[in-house]
């Protein structure tokens, strides 16, 4: 979450709704009904064309939430109650538990997906006719001409292919760029149109960073999530640990403790924090660092964000031997967790879409939630984190693992654990994998130099406590990391 949206407050509302309906064990009795409750007959939707508009976005939505996508839909008469009754049996299936969740990890709600254009540029009403026409003049294609009736300048889409000239040239910038925020704001192009108008995300080029699933003002991209999956899997009777991010110091206003003894009172077996998993990155990631070093290479870059591992798979691929081999602290603490309950199912909670995909090829993780639904499984159950019990993991992390959540955390931890100063090995950071940060990443694969021996990637400006999933704004986030830092005491 950057800024709070009403996007953001529909999607938690509406994962809430679902989580109360299925505590209450009357998820596929009333969830038809939901969609109704949620706008009644006489509600106003600016922005839909009606109520029934507004009630079948409701509806799709929904899918994703239950772990669905509208590839699911076959026949438009299928009830929502039959999706829940799906979602509900889906861990019943053959196979584990991963085997039986969808492989996508996004997808885009058509019916929400129907208000952005392909027009780049539109000349507006401040356009005073002038008599220089330096739009028309300096136009490639004539795209632009003069309103014989207005007196102003009007584009021919049909021949406009985007230049941007005209909105460069005019003086009083009466020509506006009108971007399709999605679009706009993939760094790797991962999502266009498709023939119907609809945006669609290829996973081929996809890192999932997130950004596009934030930047829609209509909130028609979706995570999948496994929300129910989990819930089912306690409600089973099955051993189920939560293996908490370091970025939870910052998410909701409550202590850490208090964030764990919630997710106890939901049911969790146990809560392990990452920040565990993130002490083993940081010795090995040192270590490595300094063997790098010896052999002669010329830099190596960190390997715990997902987002940044799947821009080097899909492409920069010449970075590959750049990249540390060190596991992340999922994957560490993924470990720590199975070797003291092996029958146990691990549970993920982050502020990271790439993490599901990440979980997706660690046999040791077999679930994914993010901070913005375990928001929504508190207030489901009803939970005042201000008043919930305290519960201490048993293990406690030094101040340096709990950094990795923000960006320079992972530098930090390294060079305090080996001890290093900044003038024998130069380090530096890349925080925000944009289309800047991701062309300075492709020159260093392409040349085999950098001005740094150690460089830290992160996706999310800020690092992970800014990440697309996160149960707070960036500000707060922020904000509440720093307090709840300052009170990690131990260090290396």
């Amino acid at each position: 979450m950057a800024f709070k949206n009403n996007t953001m407050i529909v999607r938690h509302r509406l994962l809430t709704d679902l989580v109360r309906l299925w505590r209450d064990g009357s998820l596929v009795e009333k969830i038809d009904r939901l969609p109704i409750e949620l706008s009644p007959r006489h509600s106003r939707h600016p922005g839909r064309c009606c109520v029934h508009k507004e009630r079948a976005v409701w509806k799709y939505k929904s899918l994703p939430l239950l772990g669905l996508d509208m590839s699911d839909e076959t026949d438009e008469l299928t009830t929502l109650s039959e999706y829940a009754r799906r979602a509900l049996a889906r861990q019943n299936g053959e196979g584990s538990v991963k085997d039986n969740i969808k492989k996508n990890i996004m997808c885009v709600i058509d019916e929400a997906c129907s208000s952005c254009v392909q027009t780049n540029y539109e000349v507006t009403n401040l356009c005073r006719g002038c008599v220089a026409r330096s739009c028309i003049h300096n136009c490639p294609k004539d795209a632009v001409s003069l309103d014989e009736h207005t007196g102003k300048a009007r584009i021919n889409h049909d021949k406009c292919i985007s230049c941007g000239i005209c909105h460069k040239s005019c003086p009083y910038h009466a020509i506006v760029y009108i971007p399709v925020p999605c679009e706009e704001s993939c760094p790797v192009k991962a999502i266009s149109k498709d023939e119907h108008g609809i945006e669609h995300i290829d996973e081929s080029k996809c890192i999932y960073c997130g950004k596009c699933m934030n930047a829609c003002p209509f909130g028609a991209i979706f995570e999948i999530s496994q929300t129910f999956d989990v819930l089912e899997s306690i409600r089973a009777g099955k051993k189920v640990v939560a293996i908490v991010a370091p970025a939870v110091l910052g998410q909701y206003e409550a202590s850490p403790a208090q964030v764990y003894g919630a997710l106890k009172q939901i049911g969790f077996h146990d809560v392990v924090e990452v920040a565990q998993g993130a002490m083993a990155t940081t010795e090995n990631e040192g270590k490595e660092l300094l063997e790098k070093i010896e052999e002669g290479q010329a830099f190596m870059t960190t390997s715990c964000c997902p987002s940044y591992i799947q821009l080097v798979e899909k492409h920069i691929p010449g970075l590959k031997p750049y990249v540390s081999s060190t596991g992340s602290p999922m994957y560490y603490t993924a470990r720590i967790v199975k070797e003291k309950y092996p029958d146990a199912l691990t549970v993920f909670f982050g502020p990271c879409v790439a993490k599901r995909m990440e979980g997706k090829r660690d046999e040791a993780v077999d679930f994914v939630m993010t901070f913005e639904e375990l928001g929504s499984l508190f207030d489901a159950y009803d939970i005042d984190l201000k008043k919930a019990d305290e519960s201490a993991p048993e293990f406690e992390s030094v101040r340096e693992a709990h950094g990795f959540a923000r960006a320079g955390g992972v530098t930090e931890a390294v060079k305090s654990y080996l001890k290093l100063d900044t003038e024998r090995i130069k380090t530096m950071q890349v925080a925000d994998l944009n289309k800047k940060g991701i062309a300075t990443l492709a020159a260093f694969a392409k040349t085999g130099k950098a001005p740094a021996r150690f460089i830290e990637v992160m996706a999310c400006e800020g690092g992970c406590i800014t990440g697309p999933s996160s149960g707070t704004t960036v500000s707060d986030g922020k904000r509440r990391f720093e307090k709840e830092l300052l009170k990690q005491e131990k260090r290396y």
